[in-house]
């Protein structure tokens, strides 16, 4: 058996996460408000007051606010959690599963790099690291299983309108896990896929395959998008 094959087939007796979040923009120093995570019938949804400002079009297309430093989605006022508290409920759902491989669209470039950055400020990525298996990110994964489909964008709300033939609730973290997760089991991809588009938190700034920054990644601030 070849080495990819291996580590593809050793990837895929891993459980599987579908995990997203939602940030006051879309540039790297932005910050998370929500993290939202799914499992089969497990799921994890949590949120923070950010330390920065709401960008204008983040909020538009969220619907999270800032006001006197309580956070609220579509006018009403939600739980939170310190930015700690919400990642050390993410290690621990994670260790619950078993080292499982992480999945979302757009990770690699986005939520990743996010995720890593709350990780080494809170001295937590060692711990982290131990409890996953592996990431994977669904956007190239997509867009090289549905190639020849002639599909006009990769965004994960017009694939699951594509396949699912449905619409769902999207830039909200846990609507987009689940849906996600659904789009996932019909893509059905091979062992050698998901090794193909695998990464590790020490690898994602490598330059990522063409396919993942083509058409499908994440629009300006005030566009549609998937974040």
């Amino acid at each position: 058996m070849k080495q990819s094959d291996a580590d593809g087939d050793e990837k895929c007796q891993h459980p599987l996460v579908f995990f997203d979040l939602e940030t006051t923009g879309l540039g790297q120093s932005c910050e998370i408000v929500q993290l939202a995570a799914v499992s089969g019938g497990h799921s994890l949804n949590l949120y923070v007051v950010p330390r920065c400002r709401m960008q204008r079009g983040a909020s538009k297309v969220t619907g999270f606010r800032v006001r006197r430093r309580r956070l609220y989605l579509h006018h009403q006022l939600v739980p939170t959690n310190s930015l700690r508290e919400v990642v050390v409920s993410f290690v621990a759902f994670l260790q619950m599963l078993g080292r499982p491989l992480v999945l979302g669209h757009n990770i690699r470039r986005f939520d990743c790099p996010l995720l890593a950055r709350a990780l080494d400020e809170l001295d937590l990525r060692a711990e982290f690291e131990s409890a996953v298996s592996g990431y994977v990110d669904t956007l190239p994964l997509a867009r090289e299983l549905l190639k020849d489909r002639g599909l006009q964008s990769f965004r994960q709300t017009n694939l699951v309108r594509e396949l699912l033939g449905v619409d769902y609730k999207a830039h909200d973290a846990l609507e987009d896990v689940r849906a996600l997760q659904a789009l996932y089991s019909v893509l059905q991809p091979t062992a050698e896929v998901i090794c193909r588009h695998g990464f590790t938190l020490d690898t994602m700034e490598n330059k990522p395959a063409v396919s993942s920054v083509l058409a499908g990644q994440r629009s300006p601030v005030g566009e549609q998008t998937d974040c």
